[in-house]
């Protein structure tokens, strides 16, 4: 059987490199795309394979990533965008350029990612997976800016799989809770706000990059050929458990 292909975009990140790991183990042949250049040559170097460095907020830049799957292994069967970002702040604090950062980060990559991959994907279909926010269907004070963007990538992740299903293209999303990244080492690393996450979350744990990848890694296998249109939530049931403990 021939080895998939996948385009992850947001590579050099923390669920990016977990997930780099988690589909080389299963035969995948991936693109990497991340604006860091330097950590995207370093990942690519380690696991052999082919890179491009640029901002997925251009859509000829995710047009290319797809091209530069195609000219290396000639099809693509996935594609994941892992881009994003993290503003904690009341609606009435965020100023114009944050909001707009927010959605360009967020939105504007995942629509990007989508577009590309329609052109060479429709021909034998495949998964793509979107990245969306525990945030984007729980009320939590001072999300509203990433809360409206997630929000609008999980409804851009229903109506591609509508539209979409007829080319046996697939189109799910992962909902985190709060993970322990490089993006989140301002949270993270404050002991009080740590601790404070960590009794939020039913399962009394912060997530792990793998935890997210490694759903990614189950929505992008074709053994789920018969699952498109879900929203699945990783965030140690915050999104879903009210819990006594805590």
């Amino acid at each position: 059987m021939e080895r998939p292909v996948a385009v992850i975009v947001g590579a050099s990140g923390g669920i990016g490199s977990s997930l780099i790991e988690l589909l080389t183990q299963d035969g995948w042949k991936l693109v990497l795309g991340a604006r860091n250049e330097k950590a995207l040559k370093a990942l690519a170097e380690k696991w052999d394979q082919p890179f491009l460095a640029g901002d997925a907020r251009d859509s000829k830049y995710t047009d290319s990533l797809f091209k530069l799957a195609i000219d290396s292994f000639g099809s693509v069967q996935g594609a994941t965008n892992l881009a994003g970002s993290i503003l904690l702040k009341a609606a009435h604090q965020t100023t114009d350029e944050e909001f707009l950062e927010t959605l360009q980060q967020n939105l504007f990559t995942s629509f990007n990612l989508v577009r590309s991959a329609i052109p060479h994907m429709r021909k034998e279909g495949g998964s793509v997976v979107l990245l969306s926010s525990v945030a984007a269907r729980m009320g939590l004070s001072n999300h509203e800016a990433i809360a409206a963007a997630k929000a609008a990538v999980e409804g851009l992740t229903l109506s591609s799989a509508a539209t979409y299903a007829a080319y046996k293209i697939r189109f799910n999303a992962v909902a985190p809770g709060l993970v322990k990244t490089p993006l989140s080492s301002k949270l993270t690393s404050n002991e009080m706000v740590l601790k404070a996450s960590t009794q939020m979350h039913p399962l009394q744990k912060i997530g792990e990059p793998k935890d997210v990848a490694s759903a990614i890694r189950w929505f992008l296998s074709p053994e789920q050929s018969w699952i498109t249109g879900q929203i699945l939530g990783a965030d140690g049931g915050l999104g879903s458990v009210k819990s006594n403990r805590g």
